[in-house]
């Protein structure tokens, strides 16, 4: 037990009474010369949340005083939501006098005064802002005679940013600016701020795009001196180098991705042995000889934590000279490597594993298209053209189908939600949206890098050195109930013990309502009810995988935790880890675990999000339009309706005219109070379009049946 877990202990305990450092120094018999380190360890756990300092400078936990550490969640109409750091924790309601300043994301503490009542949540009071979450705001500018004020493009950060002329950096009216808060807001004082940059006015080509990248502090250009670094990478491998790794650049192996993906990361082998097993060999770009360990170029890559794939760009972790160059296993060069090598039987188990450390020469860059029209259709050009590769295409088909079906065996759920593919002109502007086809080589890929991360997560776990996992917690059993009920309506139930959730059980109802038209929303509302996966220092079970073991191994070139992940591998293989850079990662991993999930769920928000504007802008251009959709979601205020092409919009509960529906939260449903006609999550339904607000990324649907009778 280190230092810290025995303070936590000792304060946790119930006979502890308040102590301040010197009095916990005397308690741990701390010597004079250690003072100042051990001080230091409290200053630490007071910055992690562990315990709480007082205003009469002495130490408690949290949980002992009625307080909860947290993440504010703001709401445009001024009040929040406290998200805890525990997540066992419930969230608390703060109304718009409890906040006391704090604003959408910041960290705080808050003193709970009313306890969770039912359905009805905690309510509490901000005592102390711990960390602010908006340094800058991107927002409208609105100008007056002798000041201006932005309006934050974030509706959850609810209050106007006051803009003394001064700092207005001579923008106009409507334009999007970034600002930077000088004055935090305090009483009824809305913040004060300088703008930093004018990116734009609100209508000009590029600017909406720009803004979601301010808004996310996502940045396409590298610092100079991690550029600097990038430009001395030579592209040369010294001879010294590839005599010690195996060399494989006369195996086949070869690469299969998008159309348009540059950074390409994983190659792919496939050999039938002697025996009837197969020999699948996964090759991923070793990142790591060219990124060193604390230089600019990983001190870089850690910051951003993850490429981001924007609608019409990419963001990447790491410069283009490594991420589309160097470290891109592009074909016919060669390229270091770092390969796992898997022994599969018949039945989809992996009897055996080799992880070394390789150079290649990818012999062909193919793409899902080609791949799959070869499989699927029997395309006679592209079969002739890629005729040399022909019996690995087959092999890979063959495995790919024996490791999936291994997968269903153990309950493994596959959601197959449509994504969309939005289709840009040279200006940026929507021409097309249409479904992401998943096809047999997206499959084939899928599976075999799902089997290589399953693999290497086993083999590492076993040698007891401290790794990077990629979690996927069970479910709470509130929201399994719920789920049980909701499902009840439609003659569903979970097989197995009500006791415990088995994936299984989920992936079986998933085949039950296949093709049926509760599927989307019995889709929805299961992946709704499971928790978000995340980075952990610590081996926990992949619920939606069915898995024990699971890690992101992959990805090194987009990915931090994966680049992580390889860099561990390495020193272990090439016995280079003691038990001072064991405990030195024992310390580093959780951190990397952590930052590595926020930024994941950044890319994610910005991703979403620029999809979204352009699916604004597109049907801005189809005003009138009619189309069919399936009601994807139900509130308190309408209902979201999904069209074919993944594009989602409101009917508000205003435009239903034919009577008043209540809303009926425990069924998902619109019930008008006396027909009893019903709206529900998976409905098919007729739409028009009624109006965009691309500002707000909203789109405004009228069911036709409504309007007709209108008339």
């Amino acid at each position: 037990m280190n230092i810290k877990d025995k303070i936590l202990k000792f304060i946790k305990e119930q006979a502890y009474k308040p102590m301040n450092k010197k009095e916990l120094a005397n308690i741990f018999d701390i010597q004079k010369g250690d003072l100042k380190e051990f001080y230091s360890i409290l200053d630490e756990m007071e910055k992690e949340c562990s315990v709480v300092k007082t205003r009469e400078d002495t130490y408690g936990v949290p949980e002992k005083m009625n307080l909860v550490f947290g993440k504010i969640q703001g709401n445009a109409r001024g009040f929040g939501f406290l998200l805890p750091d525990d997540k066992e924790d419930r969230d608390v309601f703060l109304s718009s006098n409890n906040l006391n300043g704090a604003l959408h994301n910041d960290r705080v503490l808050v003193r709970l005064y009313k306890k969770a009542d039912g359905d009805k949540r905690p309510e509490g009071e901000v005592i102390r802002i711990i960390e602010r979450g908006n340094k800058n705001i991107v927002g409208i500018f609105q100008k007056s005679k002798s000041f201006g004020f932005v309006v934050p493009d974030d509706e959850k950060v609810s209050v106007d940013v006051f803009i003394p002329k001064s700092e207005s950096e001579n923008a106009r009216n409507d334009d999007k600016v970034v600002v930077e808060i000088t004055k935090w807001p305090e009483g009824r004082r809305n913040p004060e701020g300088k703008v930093i940059e004018v990116l734009g006015n609100v209508d000009e080509v590029g600017t909406d795009i720009l803004s979601i990248e301010r808004k996310y502090n996502l940045s396409e250009t590298f610092p100079e001196e991690v550029l600097r670094e990038a430009e001395n990478i030579s592209e040369e491998i010294p001879e010294k180098e590839i005599k010690r790794r195996l060399d494989l650049r006369d195996k086949t192996i070869f690469t299969i991705d998008g159309i348009d993906a540059k950074d390409l990361d994983d190659g792919v082998s496939i050999e039938k042995l002697d025996d009837g097993n197969y020999q699948l060999g996964v090759h991923i770009a070793d990142v790591t000889y060219y990124v060193k360990e604390n230089s600019e170029i990983d001190n870089e890559a850690y910051k951003r934590g993850t490429s981001v794939y924007l609608v019409d760009r990419v963001i990447p972790m790491l410069p283009r000279k490594l991420s589309n160059g160097v470290c891109s296993l592009n074909p016919d060069v060669d390229r270091l490597t770092l390969s796992v090598f898997m022994t599969i039987d018949k039945d989809g188990n992996v009897k055996d594993q080799k992880i070394k450390e390789t150079i290649i020469n990818s012999k062909a860059r193919l793409n899902y298209k080609d791949v799959s029209d070869i499989l699927e259709n029997n395309n006679e050009e592209l079969i002739e053209k890629y005729s040399d590769l022909m019996d690995e295409f087959k092999l890979m088909e063959e495995l790919s189908k024996t490791l999936r079906a291994k997968r269903e065996k153990r309950g493994t759920i596959d959601f197959d939600f449509d994504e969309a593919k939005i289709i840009l002109n040279e200006e940026g502007e929507p021409i097309n949206i249409k479904k992401y086809e998943r096809r047999i080589s997206n499959r084939i890929i899928e599976e075999f890098m799902l089997a290589a991360n399953e693999t290497i997560a086993e083999y590492m776990y076993w040698t007891e050195t401290p790794f990077l996992y990629r979690v996927h917690e069970d479910p709470d059993e509130d929201k399994i109930e719920d789920f049980r009920k909701f499902i009840y309506n439609f003659g569903y139930k979970l097989k197995g013990s009500d006791e415990e959730i088995h994936p299984k059980q989920l992936q079986s109802l998933l085949k039950q309502v296949e093709g049926k038209k509760e599927e989307t929303v019995i889709n929805t509302i299961m992946l709704r009810s499971l928790k978000k996966a995340e980075y952990l220092a610590e081996r926990k079970t992949h619920f939606g995988l069915a898995s024990k073991f699971y890690t992101h191994f992959t990805s090194p070139i987009r990915r931090y935790p994966d680049l992580t992940i390889h860099r561990i591998i390495k020193w272990f293989i090439n016995n280079e880890i003691d038990a001072k850079k064991k405990s030195k990662l024992e310390k580093k991993l959780p951190q990397i675990a952590q930052h590595s999930s926020a930024a994941e769920r950044i890319a994610d928000g910005a991703e979403r999000e620029t999809d979204e504007l352009k699916m604004v802008e597109y049907m801005s251009k189809r005003i009138g339009e009619e189309y069919e959709g399936v009601i994807s979601g139900v509130t308190s205020f309408g209902l979201f309706v999904e069209l074919d092409n993944t594009i989602e919009g409101l009917v508000h509960i205003s435009t239903l005219t034919d009577g008043y529906y209540n809303y009926d939260e425990k069924n998902y449903s619109l019930v008008e109070e006396r027909t009893k006609k019903s709206y529900r999550i998976g409905d098919i339904v007729k739409v028009k379009v009624a109006n965009t607000n691309i500002s707000k990324r909203e789109i405004d649907f009228l069911l036709i049946e409504n309007e007709e009778k209108e008339e």
